[in-house]
């Protein structure tokens, strides 16, 4: 094989991998700022607890509320830890591509080694990511879960259709009577 040939080869089995360690990191960031919004949204509904009876209704709906966000930082943290393994494991990839490219003049068999290290690695990797993006779905369901809790526990925040229908003056008028 010429050098020319094996550089390509190179650079292409370095490719994939680099473009799959780039979408992870991005999905590891978002993840992060998913669990923080989580942890925020956590002490702000335990702090708010404090002002209820356990017998009221407001206190059971924070408290199905604050389980739900346990949950989602529980798949949070899983999904994380799926991504930055995904994250390691396609460098790990790209790296062990290259020494076996570099091998396969010298040492063919050390290089079909290399090769199925890489193969197996990267196999791994995606199925690391593939679980993480399915946990994040999952805590996502969760979230609109509570959303929809709210919105049934407070009443829906949209205006009504009627309310639509009236004219600014209708309504106006019909607000001073």
């Amino acid at each position: 094989m010429s050098n020319a040939n094996n550089l390509f080869t190179v650079l292409t089995l370095i490719a994939a991998p680099a473009i799959l360690t780039n979408a992870s990191s991005v999905l590891a960031l978002n993840t992060a700022n998913r669990f923080g919004r989580v942890v925020d949204r956590s002490r702000v509904v335990a702090s708010g607890m404090r002002g209820f009876t356990p017998e009221s209704f407001d206190y059971e709906l924070w408290r199905r509320q604050l389980e739900r966000l346990k949950a989602r930082a529980e798949l949070l943290i899983r999904a994380q830890t799926g991504l930055y393994f995904a994250i390691g494991a396609f460098v790990a990839t790209a790296l062990i591509a290259v020494c076996g490219s570099v091998l396969l003049e010298h040492a063919a068999v050390a290089a079909t080694l290399f090769g199925g290290a890489a193969l197996a690695l990267g196999v791994m990797a995606t199925g690391s990511l593939l679980g993480a993006c399915l946990r994040i779905v999952q805590e996502t369901r969760i979230a609109l879960a509570s959303l929809r809790d709210d919105v049934t526990a407070f009443g829906d925040p949209r205006p009504s259709a009627t309310s639509l229908a009236a004219s600014p003056a209708e309504a106006h008028g019909a607000s001073q009577q």
